[in-house]
């Protein structure tokens, strides 16, 4: 069993200057993750207006399986015109881990 992890440090549109306007970026992205059958939430910055961090986990038999959906949710953020994202972090954890 394998599982991976990454987390998306993003820059919101100046116009999320209440929690409201910044929900309404996050959820969608959050809600988009998730169709590709990963756990995703908003795991930190979440008293900051301007900024979010999205986690995903995903868990699979194989690390090439983990690696492709991590790398599909990677692709799915980062073609998203209205953020901008700053980092991502990504880690891979095995058996022996």
């Amino acid at each position: 069993m394998f599982t991976g992890t990454m987390i998306f440090d993003m820059l919101l549109p100046g116009d999320s200057r209440s929690l409201k306007a910044k929900r309404a970026y996050v959820r969608p992205i959050v809600a988009a993750l998730r169709r590709f059958e990963v756990s995703a939430a908003e795991v930190g910055a979440q008293d900051l207006h301007g900024r979010a961090e999205i986690g995903v986990a995903v868990v699979a038999a194989e690390p090439g399986h983990v690696g492709e959906v991590l790398d599909t949710c990677e692709r799915l953020v980062a073609g998203r015109p209205e953020v901008e994202l700053l980092s991502v972090r990504r880690r891979l954890y095995g058996g022996d881990d």
